[in-house]
């Protein structure tokens, strides 16, 4: 079990420190994915230059292309993308329910089809334990879940909810002891509170060394989102980090943080900066937009990110109008480092006990574009 350290609270929302082998996680925490070995467009100094403590790779891309046990014969994730900070791996199985051409869910795992070359693939909790701990190398592992879509009957949303239980047991069977290594089991229930609860009871009962809230982010929408996560974290131990799966958009992180989440992961930041999209504190920006043409002002010169200070919306605009290359790269850098920045500010914010006002004022200045 990694020490997890939480150093202030301001009403629900925390901040603290998760200790690993590899290097310390600053709570609230942003996970940068890293899909297949890399933060698309990004190098790994780019990332860590951010500021980034940690970023999550994905097992279904992982074990399709290059495959698990080649990466486990080049040195393990971490050296072959030459990152030496912590990395999570998720188990593969929301890309599974999602990507593959055809899906089996079974008592013992999941078969599914590529959605590469169709060729075929089981993915149990006990193989996605060892794709991810002993040939991935990842510090903290997650545990096989099934996670349905929204809208879920509850009949449905019990069915998945129960299998990822016993899916979890049987993770934290084949993970074992492992000091150099944590393992999260996840929540599911949809949004019913009743089934969240039961699933809570079930994964603390089974013990994990952290605790993430699954199956949100599937449809559902903002207001439905909170809704849910103004009781599920308080199921979970408050001495463990709890981690919100696939969120989000800057107000979800503030939302969610403000609810008492430690960790989060999503693609957004990249895939957004690939399509001319910035985050900023006044909301989101379209760089394709004509208004920007002749605009010579930075995304934010008080930035430490040389892609947010350094280039003007102008140059911005005319890179994604091209389609260079360097646009995508840029943008993807820029909201990177703001994703980072914004966790910071919720972790001063926090520590100085202001966190309801930063909140009020970080809602108040945006103007989605």
């Amino acid at each position: 079990m990694f020490p997890f350290l939480i150093n202030a609270v301001d009403g629900a929302a925390r901040t603290g420190v998760l200790q690993t082998a590899r290097g310390d996680i600053r709570t609230p925490a942003f996970m940068p994915v890293g899909t297949a070995a890399t933060v698309k467009a990004l190098t790994v100094d780019q990332v860590r230059a951010a500021g980034a403590d940690i970023i999550l790779g994905n097992t279904y891309h992982l074990m399709l292309r290059p495959g698990a046990e080649r990466v486990a014969r080049l040195g393990g994730l971490h050296r072959f993308m030459r990152w030496t900070r912590p990395i999570l791996t998720d188990s593969g199985g929301f890309q599974v329910m999602s990507l593959a051409k055809i899906a089996k869910v079974k008592e013992e795992g999941v078969t599914f089809q590529s959605h590469l070359d169709g060729s075929k693939h089981q993915l149990t909790p006990e193989r996605s334990i060892e794709i991810q701990a002993d040939l991935l190398g990842a510090d903290i592992v997650m545990q096989l879940d099934q996670c349905v879509s929204w809208p879920a009957e509850e009949d449905r949303a019990r069915e998945a909810m129960l299998l990822s239980a016993r899916w979890g047991q049987r993770s934290k069977a084949a993970f074992g002891e492992r000091p150099t290594q944590a393992l999260f089991g996840i929540q599911q229930g949809s949004t019913i509170q009743a089934l969240r609860r039961e699933s809570a009871d079930r994964l603390i009962e089974t013990g994990f060394d952290g605790y993430a809230i699954g199956g949100l982010a599937v449809g559902e929408g903002h207001e439905a989102m909170c809704e849910v996560l103004d009781y599920a974290p308080d199921m979970l131990p408050a001495d463990r980090p709890r981690y919100l799966m696939g969120v989000g958009k800057p107000a979800d992180l503030v939302e969610a943080v403000a609810r008492g989440v430690d960790m989060f992961d999503c693609v957004l930041p990249t895939r957004s900066g690939r399509h001319g999209q910035a985050w900023t504190w006044g909301g989101s920006i379209n760089l394709k937009n004509a208004r920007f043409a002749e605009d010579d002002e930075p995304l934010d010169p008080r930035s430490d990110c040389a892609a947010s200070r350094d280039y003007s919306k102008a140059y911005l605009h005319h890179l994604v109008k091209s389609e260079e290359i360097l646009g995508q790269v840029l943008l993807s850098w820029h909201n990177i480092a703001f994703y980072q920045a914004l966790m910071a500010a919720m972790r001063a914010a926090i520590v100085e006990r202001r966190f309801e006002a930063w909140r009020r004022d970080f809602h108040a200045g945006l103007e989605e574009d």
